[in-house]
């Protein structure tokens, strides 16, 4: 089983390097996104506001997972777009935009944040404070020490998330300390080589489960499908196969497992908190990538972020 890099000392040409500091730096970072949405004056949106929150790829998916928590937190309505797809803003009011992007060089947020520049409130949550997102936006969420150099995101996406459920009033310690055991714990061979994932979640973590599909389809080249586990048994449950892995986040509707596992396939349902949940996954695509003579660092056809009518960094 190929291992991943020691984070502490990466040779400088080994694959994977960059994701594998990454990924075992997410418990102490998130520590200090947390401590930040605690101690500073948050431009967050007020309670009550109508607000959609835009992301491009898994900012996205994080912005799904922010939208459904802060709902369902009764802090306001909260609807998420992906970038491209947020035209519905020039039609349906909000009292404010989140963006959640980890370059700030987007072109489908930078297009839209142009857009609404002057016309509505806008939030920028980055990486790179300096980046173009920040000037077109109202106000910054900076967090440049979750910032990355693998193209494959893993650290952002999930600091960018506990700040915003901290703002949300989720106490995160216990996510911070199953984040540490499931870095610790090794993956299973069985998980190394299935053929296939597909990746479920309820609530907020249907946006966890859409980026953990993600991740494999990036780093892994892998076939993985992404759901709410409700909706599973109304026909993907079809392709659950011996050797195949149903991945739930959060907690199980019932009688779920039993109907998985009587296909064969194996039900996997992590007692860890859905965000360290996340990371177990982000290690095991690690593995799974380097088992496979991958470099998660560069996958193919993917550039760290997508500049139109540019070309590829």
């Amino acid at each position: 089983m190929a291992q991943p890099a020691d984070p502490s000392t990466p040779p400088a040409a080994l694959p994977g390097r960059h994701m594998s500091a990454e990924l075992y730096s997410q418990p102490e970072v998130w520590e200090r996104a947390i401590a930040q949405a605690g101690t500073e004056q948050s431009p967050i949106p007020a309670d009550g506001a109508r607000v959609a929150v835009v992301g491009c790829g898994t900012s996205w998916f994080m912005a799904q997972s922010y939208a459904a928590a802060r709902e369902t937190a009764g802090r306001g309505e909260t609807d998420a777009f992906a970038a491209s797809e947020a035209l519905v803003l020039e039609t349906r009011a909000y009292d404010a935009v989140v963006a959640i992007t980890r370059s700030g060089t987007t072109s489908e947020i930078l297009t839209l944040l142009t857009q609404l520049k002057g016309r509505v409130p806008t939030l920028v949550i980055l990486g790179d404070p300096t980046s173009p997102a920040a000037g077109l936006a109202d106000a910054v969420v900076a967090l440049p020490y979750a910032d990355e150099s693998s193209v494959v995101q893993t650290r952002f996406a999930t600091t960018a998330l506990a700040y915003l459920l901290a703002t949300l009033g989720h106490d995160l310690t216990g996510a911070v300390a199953d984040a540490r055991r499931a870095l610790e714990e090794p993956v299973a061979q069985d998980l190394l080589d299935a053929e296939q994932f597909s990746f479920l979640g309820t609530g907020w973590t249907v946006g966890l489960a859409h980026e953990a599909a993600l991740k494999m389809r990036e780093a892994v080249q892998g076939w993985t499908e992404s759901y709410p586990a409700m909706e599973y048994r109304h026909g993907p449950i079809a392709i659950a196969a011996p050797g195949r892995v149903t991945w739930l986040f959060g907690p199980s509707p019932d009688g779920l497992a039993t109907e998985v596992e009587a296909t064969g396939a194996f039900f996997a349902a992590p007692d860890l908190h859905p965000l360290a949940g996340l990371v177990r996954v982000h290690k095991l695509t690690l593995e799974r990538a380097l088992a496979r003579g991958l470099d998660p660092d560069v996958p193919r056809h993917l550039s760290r972020s997508v500049i139109l009518g540019a070309e590829s960094p």
